[in-house]
């Protein structure tokens, strides 16, 4: 779209972003939140001490103030001591926002908006896996600098990450095939413990699962083939669901799949020699922000790719009017078992990086919360979309983590958030929306 000074600029928080960002390319935003984690890096902590912050914040200053309001929250209903001086950390956690990330953004992508656009305009006279790569590095660099300041924020952002992941897996049954599916949870436990398995049951000496079998120096280059072993695991799992829930129509599909889901979970309850309820720990320490960057840049390609291919457009079909595509000779059976199963695939394969970043797993996770998180984050991204999974995922992560402070009062926020969300966008915040992968790379207009 391009923006000139005839074209009429939208209110609100869009207008906004239109005002300041609206002619600069992906680079160029990617260049301005690359330039504020590296100056958050340098004046980080002394600017938190100046501040009279405790110390620097996690979150972009989000749960500093969540904090703050928990303490007046518990002050309210419990009568819980207060300190009086920690209201000075609200205003504090502001200013540090605004000086690490506001307006160094606005200032670096607003000064850099023709040279980013010149440089990509150039980048696409080049193979899109070269423009690609030099997006992808530029993404990667701003993760691992700002995650670097803070065990908490590697760990928050490795399970972002999974999370964008499963997120994607469950669109695919529930918004580009139309129908519900409660079973992700189960398909993520098989994956999980399978990969588990593998990894643990090959090279570690385990209490529940014995000794080493293999003992390597290089031992960690077999960690695709256990998330690929976790993946093929759970899609073989799905055929559990699929073949009975696919001769029949409506609603069979939630209540075979969350049946299943029941069954999984007691399974693994059961099986001692997994652990039973107390599960499998000691998973070695592959699950690196590399590793998982790069599992879900391949995921996202996928995914996007399967869901724009022909299948995808029948998978579409047969989500607008069954009865219609299979007249115009579409195998919808056929097109929603390869669905099913391509989108258990990557849920195991979520499980199985899940179950390595935490490096414990146990069949308590795979719960009814589980199912309620995921399902979350998918209507509130938004169905059919790459965009929507994505924007879905990261925003009740990250929100999920600011609001902890609150304990169960978070339960309260998140779904009367989502009830407005649903009163107001029943599709979701980015529905319907193709992720072009040449057009989010490309330049953008400017007079």
């Amino acid at each position: 779209m391009a923006v000139t000074s005839e074209t009429k600029q939208p209110n609100g928080i869009k207008g906004l972003y239109l005002r300041f960002y609206g002619g600069a390319p992906l680079l160029g935003i990617l260049l301005g939140f690359l330039a504020c984690t590296l100056w958050e890096m340098i004046i980080g902590e002394t600017l938190a001490s100046v501040l009279l912050l405790p110390k620097m914040p996690i979150l972009f200053g989000l749960v500093t103030v969540s904090k703050v309001f928990a303490g007046l929250i518990n002050l309210v209903l419990k009568g819980t001591p207060f300190e009086w001086f920690t209201l000075i950390h609200v205003p504090m956690a502001m200013i540090y926002f605004a000086i690490i990330y506001a307006v160094p953004l606005a200032v670096v992508i607003r000064v850099s908006v023709k040279p980013a656009n010149a440089i990509a305009q150039s980048l696409q006279q080049l193979p899109m896996i070269v423009t690609a790569l030099v997006h992808l590095g530029f993404m990667y660099a701003i993760f691992h600098f700002w995650a670097e300041l803070s065990d908490y924020r590697l760990i928050s952002l490795k399970l972002t990450l999974v999370a964008v992941l499963l997120t994607l897996s469950l669109n695919i049954i529930n918004g580009y095939m139309g129908e519900f599916s409660c079973s992700h949870p189960g398909f993520m436990a098989v994956g999980a413990y399978t990969s588990s398995l593998f990894t643990v049951g090959l090279f570690v000496n385990d209490k529940v699962l014995g000794d080493a079998l293999l003992s390597s120096s290089v031992a960690f280059l077999s960690f695709p083939l256990a998330l690929i072993f976790g993946g093929l695991c759970a899609a073989a799992s799905a055929l559990i669901v699929a073949i009975p829930s696919f001769r029949t129509r409506g609603d069979y599909l939630a209540i075979i799949s969350l049946a299943f889901l029941f069954i999984v979970k007691s399974f693994f309850e059961n099986m001692q020699s997994l652990g039973g309820s107390r599960g499998i720990m000691g998973q070695p320490d592959w699950a690196t922000l590399p590793v998982i960057f790069l599992v879900v840049v391949i995921g996202v390609w996928a995914i996007n790719n399967f869901v724009n291919s022909t299948l995808g457009k029948a998978l579409n079909a047969v989500r607008d009017d069954e009865m219609a595509a299979d007249a115009m000779t579409v195998d919808t059976r056929k097109t929603k078992m390869v669905a099913f199963l391509f989108g258990a695939f990557w849920a195991g394969l979520a499980g199985g990086l899940l179950a390595h970043v935490l490096r414990f797993i146990n069949p308590a996770m795979f719960g009814i919360q589980k199912l309620a998180e995921v399902l979350a984050m998918v209507y509130f991204g938004g169905l059919n979309s790459v965009y929507g999974s994505i924007v879905g995922a990261v925003s009740i992560s990250l929100l999920g983590e600011v609001l902890r402070p609150l304990e169960i009062l978070k339960w309260i926020f998140i779904p009367l958030l989502l009830i407005l969300v649903m009163i107001y966008r029943p599709t979701g915040l980015v529905a319907f929306r193709e992720f072009d992968v040449r057009k989010a790379f490309g330049p953008k207009e400017v007079d």
